[in-house]
C-alpha cells in the first residue's frame, strides 16, 4: 500500500509540474510554437515523452490546464451568485462573469500565466472550441448568462450574440494584457485585480446598455 501511495503521489506531482510548465510556455509563446518535448525538458522530465504519457494529445493537455483553474473559478462564481440572489440588475450578472477570474488570478500572486494562456487559446481556431466547451459546461456560468439575458429582454438575438462576443473579447484580452504588464513589472491602469474587475464591469455594462441602431 505504501509503495502504491508513494507512486501515486509522484504521478500527481509530475502531472502538476507538467501542467504548470505547459501553461507558462503556452502563455509566453503560443500553443503550437511549443512542442511536447520542450515542455518535458522545461519541466525537468528525463523522459521527453512524459507529456504524451500523462495527458495524450495537445488538446487534452490544454483541456487539463483549463480544468485546473475553472474548478476554483466556478467555486467563486457559485459564492457570488449565492450572495446576490435572483438579481434583476445587469451589473450583478456582468460581475458574475468578470469577478471569478480576476479574484482567482489575484490569489495566484505574480507572475501568473492563465490569462495569457486563455488569450492564446481563444485566438487559435483549432483549440478555441475546447475553451468554449469547458466554459459552457459550468452550471454557474450558464446561470449567469441566463440571468443577464433575463435582465435585457429587449435586445434582438443577433445583437445579443454580437455583444456576447464583445464581452468575451474584453474579458479575455484585458485580463491577459494586465497579467503581461504585471509579469513585466510595468505600470497598470488599476492597482489591484479587484479594481481592474470594477473597471471591466463598468465597460461591459455600458456595452450591454448601449443603444441598438441599424445600418
Amino acid at each position: 500500500m505504501t509503495t502504491r501511495t508513494t507512486r501515486s503521489g509522484r504521478v500527481t506531482a509530475t502531472r502538476e509540474v507538467i501542467l504548470s510548465t505547459a501553461e507558462r510556455l503556452f502563455a509566453e509563446h503560443g500553443v503550437y510554437a511549443v512542442s511536447n518535448r520542450q515542455i518535458s525538458e522545461a519541466a525537468g522530465q528525463g523522459n521527453t515523452a512524459a507529456v504524451g504519457y500523462h495527458f495524450g494529445t495537445k488538446a487534452d493537455l490544454v483541456r487539463a490546464i483549463i480544468r485546473k483553474h475553472t474548478v476554483e473559478i466556478d467555486r467563486i462564481r457559485d459564492r457570488i451568485i449565492a450572495e446576490m440572489g435572483d438579481s434583476d440588475d445587469p451589473r450583478d450578472w456582468v460581475a458574475c462573469m468578470v469577478r471569478p477570474t480576476t479574484e482567482h488570478l489575484a490569489t495566484l500572486g505574480n507572475p501568473t500565466w492563465f490569462a495569457r494562456f486563455g488569450a492564446q487559446i481563444m485566438t487559435d481556431p483549432a483549440l478555441r472550441g475546447v475553451m468554449a466547451e469547458e466554459s459552457m459546461s459550468s452550471p454557474s456560468l450558464v446561470r449567469t448568462v441566463e440571468g443577464l439575458k433575463r435582465c435585457l429582454p429587449q435586445l434582438p438575438p443577433e445583437v445579443r450574440a454580437e455583444r456576447n462576443d464583445m464581452t468575451r473579447q474584453l474579458m479575455v484580452h484585458m485580463n491577459a494584457e494586465r497579467e503581461r504588464l504585471l509579469a513585466d513589472g510595468l505600470p497598470t491602469a488599476r492597482t489591484t485585480w479587484q479594481d481592474a474587475a470594477a473597471g471591466l464591469v463598468d465597460a461591459i455594462v455600458g456595452l450591454w446598455r448601449a443603444p441598438v441602431t441599424g445600418s
